[in-house]
């Protein structure tokens, strides 16, 4: 259950948790016209809060809200400053950022005329999205019989609400079936992603990780790519196959809530040794001394509040 914060800013305006409600004609609850970002904060080494790539993710959240035709009434300028000022006025040291963009009520249908564009930004704690045994020993995965969202059916470089029907239905498929976590393939049965994380394998020290093809372009995945650039490790972004995961000597998911999570089976099968190896822990390692401040070549990420 999420842990309430005190405000939530709403329409350029603070209320209070329990009184941002909206109506029940809200156009984005009935047919999932909407965009959002998922953002952490973490508290720095040094003690002060820093929001991690903001302006990479409300820049993105602009790009969303522009593929699928929504006019933010404020500018990029305008979220930054309500996503800092939002963790201030709840006295937050880390939380989890949720930008929200959707459509008011007014006229139903498909077809939502003059609607108005409504914005939100919560902030709440949220520990490791797929659990801290999960960040030290790695997840179970399993791949969905459930296909991800191909480029002339969905937009898929925009983070859209109703995009993710897709993964909550893969998502329970896996859980109900004992695993962590689910893996998509895309319309011609290549990898994809996860339910909520771009996916990596190492082979041979290598690092490889889908194009941007029929995938969002996250924000952690640059990130883990810089990263390796910047250690000396050989990537490449290109297709590969479930099969090619099952050889891989080591997985990763990457992911703003997910962080940088090990994979140590995929499908029954062990993944290199079955324990989180030596490339991912390099990157996960560089990760979090980025995210925490700790390197100050990764500076220009950090937005201290």
């Amino acid at each position: 259950m999420v842990e309430k914060a005190q405000y939530i800013w709403l329409d350029g305006k603070f209320v209070s948790w329990d009184q941002a409600q909206v109506h029940i004609l809200t156009h984005t609850l009935h047919y999932g016209l909407g965009v959002f970002e998922g953002i952490r904060a973490y508290r720095c080494a040094d003690g002060r809060t820093a929001i991690f790539r903001l302006p990479e993710h409300i820049h993105r959240l602009f790009d969303s809200a522009h593929i699928m035709q929504m006019d933010i009434p404020f500018s990029e300028a305008e979220i930054n400053q309500a996503c800092i000022d939002t963790m201030k006025k709840n006295h937050q040291t880390e939380a989890y950022l949720r930008p929200l963009v959707f459509l008011g009520d007014g006229s139903m249908g498909l077809y939502p005329k003059d609607n108005p564009i409504r914005v939100a930004v919560i902030t709440w704690l949220w520990g490791a999205y797929l659990g801290d045994e999960g960040l030290r020993l790695g997840i179970r995965l399993k791949t969905s019989s459930f296909t991800r969202h191909h480029v002339n059916v969905m937009m898929t470089k925009a983070k859209v609400v109703g995009n993710y029907v897709n993964s909550i239905l893969a998502k329970r498929e896996v859980i109900r079936s004992g695993y962590d976590e689910a893996l998509l393939l895309d319309s011609a049965g290549y990898v994809a992603e996860a339910s909520g994380e771009n996916i990596f394998l190492v082979k041979n020290g290598v690092i490889k990780t889908p194009p941007l093809t029929a995938i969002l372009p996250g924000i952690t995945r640059d990130c883990v790519l810089t990263l390796a650039r910047d250690l000396g490790i050989s990537y490449q972004e290109d297709r590969f196959t479930r099969d090619e995961l099952y050889i891989a000597d080591e997985v990763f998911l990457s992911g703003t809530a997910a962080e940088l999570t090990p994979v140590r089976q995929l499908d029954d099968r062990s993944i290199g040794s079955g324990r989180p190896g030596p490339v991912t822990q390099k990157i996960q390692e560089a990760y979090f001394a980025a995210v925490k401040g700790e390197n100050p070549r990764y500076a220009a990420w950090l937005t201290y509040i």
